[in-house]
């Protein structure tokens, strides 16, 4: 992998060399953690958050189970019974820190990848199965769990997200001081999703209307196949300020870390005070998708590197080390994990072929003349088929 900075020609701004230096490679110094990679508990001036035994293998459990869902759907994709899937292997202390700082009258806008955050809502995982293979465009009602559907379209739900919140405000649910009322918006989305302009719109607007709206960005490292330090020249949470509100790092493999700053965030939109940004600087240890092989543009060693920082590990080394769990714990968590993996498997199987003319029925809430029209293309298309049986409908 060559040096971005080796092929700059213009000496305007800051050296890439020096905004990607070696400390900048874990984070650089404004980096919150409150959970280092060797599973030392450590604090912070201003978000901290004294967490319970019980919160602490609540935490734990919800990102074992995240994995768990993970490392199955890949498995059913291998297997033939999904047609891709989004992993989200080394991001579950990102996903379930945010999810599990939301309270139920917040709403969640994701991208494709948020499997954690729709289990902290309590979207059954089945349900994602479902899109991945294809049966439907998403099988959860939104409003049951103040969770949106997946948006397959790069940085789209920002703007959603940004219109939802400021629906918030003419409803008057922020601001008021009621905890069970006041509510707020968070809009997931990836380091490459932050070159959308739908995703700089989206902030101008949060912005200027001070939208009780947080964007949250899991940095994984790689939009695809390309790395963050040819995405920008400064970090991705410093670019907040140039909109007007504030912006933060945090230790996207760090549960406690993202869980505090995402519940101060949170309550910051929730009481009126606008939108924030939160950078949780994680990496993307499996494959952008089931269709992506990431040997081809990123070194072994960069990987090897980021296991050693393992969200999971890291948190259970520290529950072990201070005694909060036993082997009771972690067998019952293991049997639980294999009955939600036998759940996927056998639920998965039992979905309906998707059926290609059911499409049509989901452009718009009336079919219109120029969709039958097309619905009836495809159709005597399918029927050309002598013996063809993928004419789902007739």
């Amino acid at each position: 992998m060559s040096d971005p900075a080796s092929t700059r020609s213009d000496t305007f701004g800051p050296d890439l060399a020096e905004v990607f230096g070696p400390s900048q490679s874990d984070g650089g110094p404004d980096l919150v953690q409150l959970l280092t990679p060797e599973g030392e508990r450590v604090h912070h001036p201003e978000f901290d958050h004294d967490f319970s035994a019980e919160e602490l293998r609540g935490l734990y459990r919800d990102m074992v189970l995240t994995r768990r869902i993970d490392v199955e759907a890949t498995a059913l994709q291998r297997h033939g019974e999904l047609g891709i899937w989004a992993q989200l292997l080394g991001q579950e202390a990102a996903q379930i820190g945010a999810g599990r700082a939301l309270r139920p009258q917040d709403y969640v806008f994701p991208t494709y990848r948020e499997h954690g955050v729709a289990y902290c809502k309590g979207v059954d995982p089945l349900r994602l199965l479902g899109l991945f293979r294809g049966v439907d465009q998403g099988g959860w009602d939104p409003n049951e769990n103040n969770f949106g559907l997946y948006t397959i379209v790069i940085g789209a739900q920002t703007l959603h997200a940004t219109g939802y919140a400021m629906g918030m405000q003419r409803d008057g649910v922020v601001g008021t001081g009621d905890p069970d009322r006041d509510s707020a918006v968070i809009a997931h989305f990836g380091d490459g999703a932050s070159s959308q302009g739908d995703v700089n719109e989206a902030f101008i607007f949060a912005a200027s209307y001070n939208a009780p709206v947080v964007f949250f960005c899991q940095n994984n490292q790689w939009a695809i196949s390309e790395p963050i330090e040819r995405q920008t020249r400064i970090p991705l949470y410093q670019r907040a300020l140039g909109f007007g509100f504030p912006g933060i790092r945090v230790d996207g493999n760090d549960v406690l870390a993202t869980y505090a700053v995402t519940k101060a965030a949170l309550q910051r939109a929730r009481e009126g005070n606008g939108p924030s940004f939160v950078e949780a600087y994680t990496y993307r240890m499996g494959a952008h998708t089931t269709t992506d092989d990431p040997t081809r543009y990123r070194l072994n060693d960069e990987l090897e590197h980021w296991k050693l920082k393992d969200p999971i590990e890291r948190l259970k080394v520290y529950l072990r080390r201070n005694g909060l769990v036993d082997q009771e714990f972690f067998d019952d968590l293991d049997a639980e994990a294999k009955e939600l993996g036998h759940h996927l498997r056998e639920g998965c199987k039992a979905l309906p072929d998707p059926k290609p003319l059911d499409q049509f029925g989901y452009v718009f809430s009336e079919m219109t003349d120029e969709i039958a029209a097309q619905r009836d293309e495809f159709a005597a298309y399918l029927a050309s088929f002598e013996g063809s049986t993928t004419g789902g409908g007739h």
